[in-house]
């Protein structure tokens, strides 16, 4: 795999642009990519969607494989020098507490361990910032952060009408 989704790429598609009622080809596209190994998350990623109740919920349990594992040694020994990166950073400790719990430290670690590029739609934040972000890390281990926008760039990515 090539780029590793975090949830909130999932998540902002569905309510937004990308809905499942109205665009049903850019979930298309999602599994034919899947299926090509240009893409997949992490199992921390897929059990937060998976928490849902709505139509993302269900369509997360129906592709397991989608879902990577990311308790692999390496990952696990990255994702604790992120910790202790973020630890000892300068940064708002609910902000810093919300970050850690959730799935973005072990994306960036899988990312980091696999040399694939991370897909968010967080924003880049000036690096004095008080605020842990998924792109200020990726930027600090080195790894690739990308917008769902420049995935479907990167991608050739085409949804049209016959």
């Amino acid at each position: 795999m090539r780029y590793l989704l975090d949830s909130n790429t999932y998540i902002q598609a569905k309510n937004q642009y990308y809905g499942m009622d109205i665009c049903p080809a850019y979930w298309d596209w999602l599994d034919q990519q899947f299926d090509q190994g240009e893409l997949a998350s992490i199992d921390m990623v897929g059990r937060e969607l998976k928490a849902g109740d709505d139509a993302l919920a269900k369509w997360a349990k129906e592709r397991p494989t989608h879902f990577i594992a990311n308790d692999d040694q390496p990952t696990q020994q990255i994702f604790t020098v992120i910790v202790q990166t973020v630890m000892m950073g300068d940064y708002n400790a609910g902000n810093r507490d919300h970050f850690l719990a959730k799935a973005d430290p072990w994306m960036i670690a899988k990312a980091e361990t696999t040399g694939a590029t991370v897909v968010s739609h967080e924003s880049r934040l000036e690096p004095n910032t008080k605020k842990v972000k998924v792109p200020n890390i990726c930027d600090q281990f080195n790894v690739p952060c990308i917008s769902t926008f420049q995935l479907l760039r990167a991608l050739r990515a085409r949804f049209v009408l016959n």
